[in-house]
This record gives structure tokens, C-alpha cells and sequence, in this order.
């Protein structure tokens, strides 16, 4: 079974021009098969607020009406999406800009109104992503670019967590590939002191976890994204790392942030 990387960029190194071009420069060197997700970070915010579309966002989540749908579809899927193709052509990496409805590639359902009406964002199920046609990328040499835009198959699009995809491919594709699946961000990886860069625990056992989080060590910022990686290991990923964006050329060292394994 071949290898494959599924890499997720933050959305901070996509509003950093400078460390998004280092982040592709190392991206584009990683052999293999790779898929790489992004979202589109704060420049979504920026282009609305120039647009007069009003900003919602609860408990850091972006409530997605109608006009703000417009807005991050044009952004994600249209914008940084193929700044970051461009960018990829330009060092030789034969990157395809996709968002979810590309292919089929992505699913997703409307989320159900609860206490909060999110709009237009889509939630992953089980079977949301299409094997098949990711594969078939795959295997012709291409390296697909999915920005954070689903669609749920009957018209209509949503904005979707950029993690939750990356998770949701990579425990999907597992049944074809040996998959990694990495998150790179502005971090040196998962830190006991939120307040020191060079506290990294470098490795993380599912077994350790509970405790971890029991005894508060692990900075809540960094629970979800914890929990979604523990879950995609149970799932069938072979392993996840989370890092520093700059320092991804350490990950097929095993040097790369922390690495959580089941």
C-alpha cells in the first residue's frame, strides 16, 4: 500500500504571504502521493467587510448566510485557492485547485439549527468523501488543492471546517493508501505551556490523551483539533502530526512537531 500525505495549512500562514511561499516551497519537495486543504483565513473577513457584508462569528465559528457564502466561495475556492496552485505550477508541483463539488469530491450536509443558525455550512458524514475520484487524481499525478467550500450534492455549496476535511480524506482514504495526516500551523506542535514555544511533547499515545487533557496540560485551543486526530487514528490513519508550517520538511524525518499515534 502507498503512501500518502494529507496536509492541512492554518489559517494564519495563508494570511502570511511569506510563510504561506516557505510552507508551498516545502510542500512542492515532499516526494509521494500529498493532498493539501487549506481555508482562507482572515482574507475572507477583509474582502467582505470591503464588500459591506456584515462579519458574524460565534465561539470562533463564521456564521455563513447567504451574501457571506458568496464571499467565502470567491475567497477559498476562487482567490487562494489558485494563488496557492500558482504558486505550486511555479515549482513544479502539478497541483489542481478543487473545492468539494469538483468531482464530486466532497459531500457535506447543511448544519441543523440549534441554539445558532451557522447558514450555509456543511457538516462531514461517513461516506462524504468520494474515494474513487480523488484516487483517480491521484493516480494520473495530480495533487489535489481542496479548499474549504462542500457541496451537498443537490446545488448547493457550504463553507466547511478546512481540519474536518483534511481528517475526513484521510480516514476515507485510508482504504486505499498508508496515510499520514499532518496540520501545520504558527505552533512548534501540541505545547504543555501555552506560553513556551519549546515545551512540544513530541510524541502523544491515544492512551496518554485522557490524562493529559484530564490534568489541563493540553491548552483548550488545541482539544478539538486533538480529538478529530485521535479519532481519525482509530479510524485507519496511520499517524498525525501537528507543527510548525515552516518546519515541514522535518515531517518525513519524524522530526516534525508532535506526532500522535494510536
Amino acid at each position: 500500500m502507498s503512501a500518502l500525505h494529507v496536509i492541512k495549512i492554518g489559517g494564519n500562514i495563508i494570511d502570511d504571504s511569506k510563510a504561506l511561499t516557505a510552507f508551498l516551497e516545502k510542500f512542492s519537495a515532499l516526494e509521494g502521493n500529498k493532498i493539501l486543504v487549506h481555508g482562507g483565513g482572515k482574507i475572507a473577513s477583509r474582502v467582505a467587510t470591503d464588500m459591506g457584508v456584515p462579519v458574524q462569528m460565534v465561539e470562533g465559528r463564521r456564521v455563513t448566510d447567504e451574501q457571506m457564502l458568496n464571499v467565502v466561495t470567491m475567497v477559498y475556492a476562487g482567490l487562494t485557492n489558485k494563488q496557492v496552485v500558482a504558486e505550486l505550477q511555479h515549482r513544479h508541483c502539478n497541483a489542481i485547485g478543487l473545492c468539494g463539488a469538483d468531482a464530486n469530491a466532497i459531500q457535506a450536509v447543511k448544519r441543523p439549527v440549534d441554539k445558532i443558525d451557522y447558514g450555509f455550512v456543511g457538516d462531514m458524514l461517513p461516506d462524504s468523501v468520494n474515494v474513487l475520484s480523488i484516487t483517480r487524481l491521484l493516480a494520473s499525478g495530480f495533487t489535489p488543492v481542496f479548499s474549504a467550500i462542500t457541496h451537498d450534492g443537490k446545488g448547493q455549496l457550504l463553507n466547511t471546517n478546512a481540519d474536518t476535511i483534511a481528517s475526513s480524506l484521510a480516514v476515507a482514504l485510508s482504504v486505499s493508501y498508508q496515510v499520514s495526516l499532518v496540520y501545520c500551523f504558527d505552533k512548534n506542535g501540541v505545547l504543555s505551556d501555552v506560553n513556551d514555544e519549546d515545551s512540544v511533547i513530541d510524541t502523544i499515545r491515544s492512551s496518554e490523551f485522557s490524562a493529559l487533557h484530564a490534568n489541563r496540560v493540553i491548552h483548550d485551543g488545541m482539544i478539538p483539533k486533538l480529538f478529530n486526530a485521535f479519532d481519525a487514528l482509530s479510524k485507519g490513519v496511520s499517524d498525525v502530526y501537528i507543527g510548525h508550517a515552516r518546519d515541514l520538511h522535518l515531517y518525513q524525518q519524524q522530526k516534525f512537531g508532535t506526532r500522535l499515534i494510536a
